[in-house]
């Protein structure tokens, strides 16, 4: 099963991420990160940002693939997931933008968009450590309730709560797009290490779902359970429905400090 630590903050939370990432990167200077957006990375980028400008640590040769993006916004349209990466990630870390892709939502180019976006992963050597967070639906990446675990990258419709949980990013609720291309469950659990992050007890009912609930396509988070190597890291509020939660306590505190995350 996934390794579960439950924290104080989402800062505290964003510090063990960047952890990993920067042992990540020390160790490998061309390292494969793969990037979720939405509000829940935020802690682990600005983390992230502030201790490579503390350690004066090269970045320039660190890859990055986002785990989806709209279909059909206009070329930069603020909210698009290219413009928030360069702005949330590339900018602030100094990532060098050619060597950071996001998938091609141009209408023009949808139905071969997905095919080589995945090519892509694949001729990068794979995802190193994959960052995600989980909806309310219990959906990762863009994949809904339903999508198979199987599944590769592709175009995906948008479930109404989705494009309601995404509708503050908008002037409108009738502005969210109503299809996307992500990631698909199997392209994400190629991934050799997933870092599924969650706060807040709105997160609750996923986040038990996911970890300690049955494999289900109907539970898109629960592929976590799947992975040879998937932390979940949460706040209080975010663990408040977890039935085991003082077991996932003792065994982070009582963890070998060299292990890591």
């Amino acid at each position: 099963m996934a390794e579960v630590v439950i924290v104080g903050s989402e800062d505290e939370a964003g510090e063990l991420a960047a952890g990993a990432m920067l042992e990540l990167i020390r160790r490998r200077p061309d390292t494969v990160l793969g990037l979720a957006t939405g509000s829940t990375p935020l802690s682990t980028y600005r983390a992230l940002a502030r201790r490579i400008g503390e350690d004066g640590l090269d970045v320039s040769r660190v890859r990055g693939f986002a785990l989806d993006e709209y279909v059909g916004l206009p070329a930069g349209h603020p909210e698009s997931y290219r413009q928030v990466i360069t702005r949330e990630v590339v900018e602030p870390l100094g990532l060098t933008p050619s060597l950071v892709h996001v998938p091609n939502g141009d209408p023009e180019t949808i139905r071969t968009a997905a095919e080589a976006y995945d090519d892509a992963i694949t001729a990068a050597g794979g995802v190193d450590l994959q960052i995600l967070g989980i909806g309310r639906t219990g959906h990762i990446g863009f994949n809904e309730p339903g999508s198979s675990l199987a599944s590769r990258t592709r175009v995906k419709t948008l479930t109404e709560q989705t494009r309601a949980d995404n509708a503050r990013f908008f002037d409108s609720p009738d502005d969210v797009p109503m299809h996307c291309v992500t990631q698909g469950i199997g392209t994400i659990l190629q991934a050799r290490h997933l870092v599924l992050l969650a706060f807040g007890e709105g997160k609750a009912d996923a986040v038990a779902a996911a970890v300690e609930g049955p494999v289900s396509a109907s539970q898109p988070g629960s592929a976590v359970q799947l992975h040879p190597h998937a932390t979940v890291i949460v706040d209080e509020g975010a663990a408040a429905k977890l039935e085991h939660a003082d077991y996932y306590r003792y065994v982070f505190a009582n963890k070998p400090a060299w292990q890591g995350i």
